[in-house]
């Protein structure tokens, strides 16, 4: 095959792929190699241009002894740092080795989710392992030593309760998360008027925040603001937002809920609607910020077990909001409180 042969073929491969000779010249080039590399690499020598051991030994078992070479390329681009899978294969006329085809197969989103996948089977784990554990020891004490104590036995079966219903909330929030996530690419198609929503949202927690001995004072919230959206997936972002601020504004503490319109966000490029939910805590210093919406990330474990808080609320919300196509703007000031800002597209 000629090289005027090779080119339309190349050019209809979706992989960057290259042609080496056995002096490893580059000798073709297809258009998404040219991308990867930012410029046409063509008449180089790929020793040269690769210059990583494992994948020299790669085109060497491809041009010198005519098998197939493996190895993982890693690349660093604009965006940061990429995993190649790299194959050279060897190119013959017979039995005589004329070249190489050499290929990159982008590997960093499969390594990111296995890595995604370990650390959430790790997280998971140990926050079953704590209650589990618990409760095991309860269940011994109370088949020994606090068999015949009351007091002891009513304790005990309070915070196994308490542990349980943890653990409840836990596989809930699991299997919420889950299906978030298996919806995030589906983008809504219904008009939802979002003020109606959080309306609807205060007035569900209207028991909470009677408990708690918080007020809410809105604004906003009288006006129409449609959205394209998940009507459900909605009311499940602000209950989880504003019973954080319910929880961590503190006893006989406002919650601020606003709702206002964005004539151009800078960075959604266009109108949007922008929800934001403030209260009146202790802050949250700057350091943890960027985590906040990492699955299982606390800035407070023992405080957040305290309040059965399970580490997801946040994730959640984040997942949400992506499928909505917004996103979730964080500040704070220690000793004056944190405001989650929801940022929407208006339709």
């Amino acid at each position: 095959m000629t090289h005027r042969d090779a080119k339309p073929i190349l050019a209809g491969i979706p992989l960057p792929v290259m042609l080496i000779d056995t002096d490893y010249r580059i000798t073709l080039t297809n258009p998404s190699l040219l991308e990867l590399f930012g410029h046409d690499p063509g008449g180089m020598n790929a020793l040269t241009l690769l210059r990583q051991a494992p994948v020299l030994a790669a085109m060497d078992t491809a041009i010198r002894d005519g098998q197939k070479g493996n190895a993982r390329f890693i690349f660093n681009g604009l965006s940061g740092e990429v995993v190649y899978e790299f194959q050279a294969s060897p190119l013959t006329d017979g039995s005589k080795v004329t070249g190489a085809v050499l290929s990159f197969e982008d590997r960093s989103q499969a390594e990111d989710s296995e890595i995604i996948r370990r650390d959430f089977v790790a997280n998971i784990s140990h926050e079953l392992r704590t209650p589990l554990t618990g409760l095991t020891g309860f269940i011994e004490t109370l088949r020994t030593t606090a068999r015949n104590d009351p007091d002891a036995r009513d304790r005990f079966l309070e915070i196994m309760e308490n542990e349980a219903h943890r653990m409840n909330r836990m596989v809930s929030d699991l299997l919420s998360l889950s299906r978030v996530q298996a919806d995030e690419r589906v983008r809504p198609r219904n008009l939802v008027n979002v003020a109606g929503v959080v309306r609807s949202v205060i007035a569900t927690l209207e028991g909470k925040l009677k408990d708690a001995s918080v007020e809410v004072a809105t604004t906003g919230l009288s006006e129409e603001a449609e959205v394209m959206a998940d009507r459900d997936q909605l009311i499940q972002l602000f209950l989880n937002l504003i019973e954080n601020a319910i929880k961590y504004g503190g006893r006989g503490k406002t919650v601020h809920v606003g709702l206002s319109q964005v004539p151009q966000d800078a960075t959604l490029r266009m109108p949007a609607f922008r929800i934001d939910i403030r209260d009146e805590g202790d802050g949250i210093d700057p350091l943890h910020l960027p985590r906040l919406t990492e699955r299982f990330y606390r800035v407070d474990d023992h405080r957040s077990r305290e309040m059965g808080g399970t580490g997801l609320g946040l994730a959640i919300v984040k997942h949400i909001i992506n499928r909505h196509r917004g996103r979730l703007k964080i500040t704070s000031n220690q000793g004056v409180g944190s405001c989650f800002s929801v940022i929407l597209p208006a339709p």
